[in-house]
């Protein structure tokens, strides 16, 4: 397989001039902000829009995506917080230089940078441009390189689904606010897909790339159904160690954007894969991809969590669904195998927390529906699906179906669910996943992080008649209340955990990242890149 992006020292700043943009066409986009043409934006020397922090190869890494009007060369200049006085970078702020690419049909170019050698505990402020073509300033901050940590789980954003992409992104904008609030220093912002209703539509984009938190905390891009059909997705976010490989998609020109990443956050080994190719052998492919991410880097982590979009456990309208049900028979053995512990899902616009599922089935047969400890066990993994983030479509629940899939039927202990699922949830209201990450214990929360008073457009517009608990019987509960709360007690072979992956026979992961690993965790330099070393981060 080749991974498209070349290795990159850990713990190193480029410092050099900024480089000439490449012509290369990446693919569909339009320019993002004022509406005005790319020419007229271009002679008016517009900053760059469009700005959003992303997940960088490890917990020292960010990289920084934007569009812009003109292809002239564009910088990332990035300086600690407490040097930077009123709005003036110091003169020993690092400028790191960017790869520029046209898109095509609207014109306009998207951009991005990689901040490398990052500090713990440290507060960083950032702009993007030229001189007298500046973005704002935005600012971003790290915590400690290693131990516990939380991330935040958004299902399906997919702005502008409604037919109101203004009051989609609110709400969306208010899911971030609420939940940042509450969880002011979560490390990641991770995405269950569908960012937007339809792919190459800017205006869907700007909406869903209006909050600051965005360029606050790194997002952790997932692809999903309705951003495929062109490169916005890949124009907006570029992702590191990204692997677009053709057994991916098999001819498919419509499932090509995007592409298979991993990445390394503290203790976990985070893999997110591109659901939307499945057929042909692609769904093998993918679990390829897993297993020699896992052969490689396993040992580093703790954990592994794999995110990708379609849920193969959907509780809702995409339960039965063609590709969900190969994906039943596909994934769920591998994935024991591999010893992965989470699997974080969207596309069903529902929530839903598995049993411990092992080999495709349920591990305890003594679990309990909404046990609130659950014990892994041996290759047991937990697959979670978030309902939407931004209040721009629901799915109801729907009953089992052993019609539509023999092997999807009721579960014995609450046949109102599917058989795989410990919790089954729907109100019409918009929420978010918290997963907290300790030494010996995952803990993943369903949060509330709206209620029936909106902004919550589909409930809004009347395209859902209810809204509320007990199918709309029941009030709506209060913001920041928990629909769901599980901790997680992994499996672990022996004490050390220092041997890696034992053949697939549950988990054996090291802990701790090597400080001198420097291959393959971050994007391409070019030729004449200087490395310096990052005293100014201090």
């Amino acid at each position: 397989m080749k991974i498209d992006n070349a290795p990159q020292r850990r713990g190193q700043i480029l410092r050099r001039a900024a480089v000439a943009a490449t012509a290369a066409v990446m693919g569909v986009g339009a320019v993002m902000g004022s509406g005005l043409t790319a020419a007229a934006q271009a002679a008016a020397g517009t900053a760059p829009t469009g700005i959003v922090l992303g997940v960088g190869a490890d917990e020292a890494q960010r990289v920084v995506s934007w569009y812009a009007a003109d292809g002239d060369a564009k910088v990332v200049q990035v300086a600690p917080t407490h040097k930077v006085h009123k709005g003036q970078f110091p003169k020993d702020a690092v400028t790191i230089p960017a790869t520029v690419t046209a898109n095509v049909v609207s014109g306009g170019y998207n951009g991005h940078a990689t901040i490398n050698g990052l500090k713990e505990h440290t507060s960083y402020s950032y702009r993007v441009g030229t001189e007298g073509a500046w973005s704002q300033t935005y600012t971003f901050k790290t915590q400690k390189f290693d131990g516990d940590f939380d991330f935040l789980f958004f299902g399906d954003p997919q702005i502008g689904s409604s037919g109101n992409s203004t009051r989609d992104g609110d709400g969306w904008a208010d899911t971030l606010r609420v939940a940042t609030a509450a969880n002011p220093n979560a490390e990641l912002l991770v995405s269950g897909g569908d960012q937007v209703e339809s792919a190459n539509n800017e205006t869907n984009w700007n909406d869903f790339l209006r909050p600051d938190q965005l360029r606050q905390y790194p997002w952790a891009a997932t692809i999903g159904n309705h951003d495929v059909g062109g490169k916005a997705y890949e124009q907006h976010f570029w992702t590191p160690n990204t692997d677009r490989s053709a057994p991916f998609y098999n001819g498919d020109a419509n499932t090509r954007s995007g592409g298979d990443y991993w990445y390394t956050y503290k203790d976990v080994l985070f893999i997110d894969l591109n659901s939307n190719a499945y057929a042909s052998g692609s769904d093998a492919a993918h679990i390829d991809y897993v297993s020699k991410v896992i052969k490689e880097h396993g040992a580093d982590a703790k954990y592994t969590v794999l995110v990708y979009h379609h849920a193969i456990y959907s509780p809702a309208s995409h339960a039965n669904d063609g590709d969900n049900q190969l994906r039943r028979k596909d994934f769920p053995t591998a994935f024991s195998n591999l010893g992965v512990d989470l699997v974080l899902q969207g596309h069903d616009h529902s929530y839903s927390r598995s049993y411990v599922i092992k080999n495709g089935q349920k591990a305890n047969p003594a679990e309990k529906p909404g046990d609130a400890q659950v014990e892994a066990g041996p290759g047991g993994v937990i697959y979670v699906t978030a309902n939407s983030a931004s209040g721009s479509k629901y799915y109801d629940l729907t009953k089992p179906d052993v019609t539509k899939d023999p092997n999807y039927g009721p579960d014995p202990l609450n046949p109102k669910s599917h058989w795989a699922n410990s919790v089954e949830n729907q109100e019409h209201v918009r929420t978010y996943v918290k997963v907290q990450v300790d030494k010996d214990k995952l803990t993943v929360e369903n949060v509330r992080s709206g209620d029936c008073e909106g902004p919550n457009s589909a409930v809004e517009l009347g395209q859902e008649s209810w809204c509320g608990s007990d199918s709309g019987a029941g009030p709506a509960q209060p913001v920041g209340s928990l629909v769901d709360k599980v901790v997680i007690t992994p499996h672990r072979d022996g004490d050390d955990h220092g041997n890696g992956h034992d053949n697939g026979h549950g988990h054996g992961h090291g802990h701790g990242h090597d400080n001198g690993h420097d291959n393959g965790h971050g994007h391409g330099r070019d030729k004449d890149a200087v490395a310096t070393e990052a005293s100014w981060l201090q």
